[in-house]
């Protein structure tokens, strides 16, 4: 193939530790939309450890690369790999037109080629394809699988009373803000939060610290006059939290994952798979909306939320999460609202399971220019919706919302979602998103998909009879 060789991919890889790891994803197995066209761009989607697929794109002509994917090595082991196959030639790829997202890599490359920026010192290292192919299997050592069990079973126990010690100091640190008076707390919230997340963090508990990190941002971003009751609301929450946490054996499943997973267990991609039982839907999905924000800690929580196109028998709803280092510059997901995934999830055990990864795609996300199938449900039933979904997770932070018959109005400087029948009930937006719905201001209904967190309303997506309108 022009430009490329399996020597070519040898000069390029930044380590050896990274042919090594691309090795490892040289089969067709983990790979969807593996295809090429005639300029010499090849691409697919590679399923690696996020809830959402990398897009890997490569050029034949100059070996120029893009990946999705968080690593600082470049190339990284999705583009090696894609390489790979390419010019073993023993994969077969479909020949189609590049779709929307490889045309945007080409349109923004620089004129000079990629280069990698390996450490100095593992790039000087020697590298080797024949060697990685080569290495022999490591052995199963039974005595060293069980002491690495027995480590992780301490491991897990000793995090377990460390996090009901932290506990025991929110608990006191609650009573010391109601002690002081909440009409206070926003005044001092931010180094007040600061300082009991730390102990959380401490403790083990990096939901909760992350949690009363946001507290702060989340009163200040309200009206003057709601921030005594919103930080009520909050401090009740992580209260109720701490509590269900300490009682998790008298919980069902579902709610007990969910309080240990707000607390801050993890559960791996594998593990989810892997899971008898667990909750999987396929059908075709569509993105109707993505999220983008930056955490205290230095990582970029990226969502997508996806609606099933099809009545299914299970959610309808699901959001992938992601979590990528600002310092890679990554801003957004691999999918973009509006586009279709033919794809099947499995969702995280929740008593309203959300949160999904993708465990296989169908058919790669494309460009959709038909309308979405809402549920004909106006603004009043989507509230009934969030109520009843409230009783079920009386933690809950976010619900999505699918509405009919809306109308955008504007009262002063705030901008309202409101029944277009007229009974009075109005979502307020988030300020933030007054000048990016203005636009709506002149329509006479529209339905759409929005995020609401009990005080303000994140609009996604609407439809509207002069077409699709996208939050930015």
């Amino acid at each position: 193939m022009p430009g490329i060789s399996l020597e070519k991919i040898e000069a390029m890889a930044p380590d050896q530790a990274s042919l090594v790891a691309a090795r490892k994803l040289v089969k067709p197995g983990g790979w969807s939309g593996l295809s090429s066209d005639d300029a010499g761009l090849v691409w697919g989607e590679c399923q690696g450890s996020g809830s959402s697929p990398y897009r890997v794109v490569i050029s034949e002509i100059d070996a120029g690369y893009k990946c999705t994917c968080p690593s600082r090595k470049f190339p990284c082991k999705h583009n090696l790999a894609l390489m790979w196959m390419r010019a073993e030639g023993k994969i077969s790829f479909q020949t189609a037109q590049a779709p929307d997202w490889v045309q945007d890599w080409v349109r923004r490359r620089r004129s000079s080629s990629t280069r990698p920026t390996a450490d100095d010192d593992e790039a000087s290292k020697p590298k080797n394809l024949s060697a990685v192919t080569a290495q022999p299997s490591e052995e199963v050592d039974p005595k060293a699988d069980a002491r690495a069990a027995a480590a992780r079973d301490r491991s897990r126990r000793e995090r377990e009373e460390a996090i009901l010690a932290g506990l025991d100091d929110l608990d006191q640190w609650l009573v010391d803000q109601v002690d002081a008076g909440l009409a206070a707390f926003p005044q001092h919230a931010g180094k007040s939060c600061r300082a009991i997340a730390q102990r959380l963090v401490d403790a083990k508990a990096p939901g909760f610290a992350s949690a009363l990190d946001h507290l702060p941002a989340r009163i200040y971003g309200l009206p003057e006059h709601l921030r005594a009751t919103e930080a009520l609301e909050q401090l009740g929450r992580l209260h109720l939290l701490a509590e269900a946490y300490r009682r998790q054996g008298i919980l069902n499943a579902e709610l007990r994952a969910d309080a240990r997973r707000e607390i801050g267990w993890t559960q791996s991609r594998e593990s989810l798979l892997s899971e008898e039982g667990a909750l999987c839907v396929s059908g075709s999905w569509r993105v109707v909306g993505t999220v983008s924000e930056v955490q205290p800690d230095r990582l970029r929580r990226l969502e997508t939320w996806l609606w099933s196109e099809a009545v299914v028998d299970g959610p309808r709803t699901a959001v992938l999460i992601d979590f990528v280092p600002v310092a890679s510059g990554q801003t957004r997901g691999a999918y973009r609202t509006g586009e279709r995934i033919g794809a099947t999830l499995v969702f995280y055990p929740s008593a309203r399971p959300l949160r999904a990864l993708i465990k296989d795609i169908v058919s790669p996300a494309q460009d959709c220019d038909t309308p979405l199938g809402l549920p004909a449900t106006d603004l009043a039933g989507a509230m009934a919706e969030y109520e009843n979904a409230l009783c079920a997770l009386p933690w809950l932070s976010v619900w999505p919302m699918r509405f009919r018959d809306g109308r955008i109005r504007r009262n002063g400087d705030r901008i309202f979602l409101c029944s277009a029948g007229g009974d009075g009930l109005a979502l307020p937006l988030m300020p933030s998103q007054a000048v990016t719905v203005a636009p709506l201001l002149a329509m006479e209904r529209i339905d759409g998909f929005g995020l609401w967190d009990g005080y303000a309303l994140r609009l996604s997506f609407a439809q509207t009879p002069l077409g699709p309108w996208v939050s930015e």
